[in-house]
């Protein structure tokens, strides 16, 4: 594997963000104000090729499967795998390898995921009904700890899938079998069986016990879900699964920012990695007079918003330094800190909302770093301030570890707790975002796929680049 630094044009890249900066309260709930001109900050090349770095080293090349975490011992998540492949992409154009590695990496990863075994029965399998379990041994990709079949997370792996599809649109033998491998692995997910007999997608099934009680509506990080599902020309959704998602819509006023709520950041922005939301409306967001990329905006400046608060009283949160998602923590624990009882948890799906707060005092790199293309202007300086604070105790050799917590304070944790792990599903959306905000090229490649763009149509997506789509 080669590295190399970029190009020094690249360095003086100008782009134009779309951010806040707007003093009035309420013209900051109601309006997309802007900031003046942002020049590239060189901080995010070296942040996002260490971070790439962590794809292209963790990952088993001959099989594809990424670890859900490392250094620590852990079996493949098959969203981080997802990422993945996305990520491989995005490693040729940074010329961090070439794109016969990348190609090399895509095609055993496909091939991989295609002969796993599929089937109802509960061991010794990969998969059923084209979907796969949250997590596979290595170096087998059979089922690990009895866990789910599981849709969200089969949708993020089928999202990479199609970004290869797309990227790799080369005449050559390699590239021809990816697009072939891909169409195969998406067209097998029924997405009709996993609706059983419920009005949208289960979250979850198993051998054992059947499907979850629960569906998937509302908002969080399962749009794509339904984007991909609608567009099977094998076993399609029903256009009324999306009014069964938009429905229980939270739509409320957040430290004076108006928009659909979820606490967790990643329900804001592991959806936006794969599809661009800027400019095109389904009927919900349509009425509300904004898009999905506007949204989960306001849902970063809110988060910052509730950092410069602190109404909590956490150590360090600051402007620049705050950040709530899903994310590992420091122990499942009370403990008096400064004269306060505190709780403490640890792996959480940490988030701030106008309906529901969810913090302990542990922050997550990942909450600004997958929200830089939203919000360069504020993501950018907490990001750096976060390095520039805690040095190599949360930013190593790839990049920032999976969380912090300032406050768990112990004899064996005076500066704090730092994790010793990277989260592939926390590292996939900073690599991805810095390469849309750099030059859209993930969402770019993505409008190029036939199955977005049917998906995004036939949920009621309209205007913007769709327009000009068939």
């Amino acid at each position: 594997m080669r590295t190399s630094t970029f190009c020094a044009a690249l360095c003086a890249f100008l782009i134009t963000v779309q951010a806040t900066g707007c003093n009035e309260s309420s013209q900051r709930a109601q309006s997309t104000p802007t900031t003046p001109t942002a020049t590239w900050d060189t901080f995010l090349d070296t942040l996002q090729v260490r971070t790439l770095k962590f794809f292209l080293e963790t990952t088993d090349p001959a099989t594809g499967l990424t670890p859900d975490r490392w250094p620590k011992p852990a079996p493949s998540s098959i969203a981080a795998v997802g990422f993945a492949l996305t990520a491989y992409g995005i490693a040729v154009e940074r010329e961090v390898i070439t794109r016969e590695e990348a190609a090399q990496r895509t095609l055993n990863t496909l091939r991989f995921f295609w002969q796993l075994p599929q089937h109802e029965r509960p061991d010794k399998v990969a998969g059923y009904k084209g979907f796969f379990y949250h997590f596979l041994k290595t170096p087998e990709g059979t089922r690990e700890w009895n866990c789910e079949l599981s849709s969200i997370d089969t949708a993020l792996l089928f999202a990479g899938v199609l970004f290869a599809q797309s990227y790799f649109d080369g005449d050559n033998q390699a590239e021809q079998e990816i697009r072939a491998l891909a169409d195969s692995l998406y067209l097998r997910a029924d997405w009709n069986w996993f609706m059983t007999d419920t009005n949208g997608v289960s979250m979850a099934w198993r051998p054992e016990r059947g499907y979850s009680k629960h569906i998937w509506d509302g908002y969080d990080e399962a749009m794509i879900l339904y984007v991909l599902g609608l567009a099977s020309p094998t076993h399609p959704l029903p256009e009324s699964v999306w009014q069964v998602w938009t429905k229980p819509y939270v739509w409320a006023k957040h430290y004076d920012w108006e928009y659909v709520n979820f606490a967790p950041l990643f329900g804001h922005q592991y959806s936006h990695c794969w599809i661009d939301f800027r400019g095109i409306q389904d009927d919900y967001m349509r009425a509300k007079g904004i898009d999905y990329f506007e949204n989960s905006r306001r849902a970063t400046y809110a988060q910052q918003a509730y950092g410069k608060e602190n109404p909590n009283q956490w150590r360090d949160y600051s402007e620049n330094i705050w950040g709530w998602t899903a994310c590992d923590g420091p122990k499942g624990i009370k403990l008096e800190i400064d004269g306060k009882q505190r709780e403490f948890r640890t792996y959480w799906a940490r988030g701030v909302s106008a309906d529901w707060v969810g913090d302990d005092g542990t922050i997550a790199p990942t909450a600004a770093g997958g929200s830089v293309a939203f919000a360069p202007e504020i993501c950018i300086p907490t990001l750096k301030a976060m390095r520039a604070k805690y040095d190599t105790l949360l930013f190593k050799e790839y990049g920032f570890l999976d969380s912090f917590n300032p406050s768990f304070i112990t004899p064996e944790t005076l500066n704090g707790w730092f994790d010793d792990d990277y989260l592939g599903i926390d590292q996939g959306p900073i690599v991805v975002m810095i390469e849309n905000l750099r030059n859209d090229f993930v969402w770019n490649v993505m409008k190029k796929n036939k199955y977005i763009v049917t998906g995004l149509q036939r949920a009621g997506f309209t205007g913007g680049w769709l327009a000009s789509m068939k």
